[in-house]
């Protein structure tokens, strides 16, 4: 089962109360987002199928991961580790 959980560091602007989550499950091929919200959350699922690209905007300390899908709609997952941003764009690339 290859399954990845993936959150966004607390310390960097917008993510102190609620950080970004990524979940990759290979085994589904789907991309699942979430973003904590004051009541409930936020969550957009994406087959791999409809991802056009994936890539991460490196800054000193963090990193963006933003998503593109086929359909022209743009995800952009702010504040996580460099490594991490970076493992999240090979698994789905």
């Amino acid at each position: 089962m290859s399954y990845y959980h993936f959150t966004a560091s607390r310390v960097t602007g917008g993510n102190t109360v609620f950080p970004d989550e990524i979940i990759i499950d290979e085994d589904e091929q789907k991309l699942t987002y979430r973003k904590g919200q004051i009541i409930g959350h936020k969550e957009t699922t994406l087959r791999f199928s409809a991802i056009g690209c994936a890539s991460m905007n490196a800054g000193l300390l963090f990193s963006d991961v933003i998503i593109e899908t086929n359909g022209g709609m743009t995800i952009r997952a702010k504040g996580f580790t460099r490594s991490d941003a970076r493992e999240i764009v090979e698994l789905l690339s």
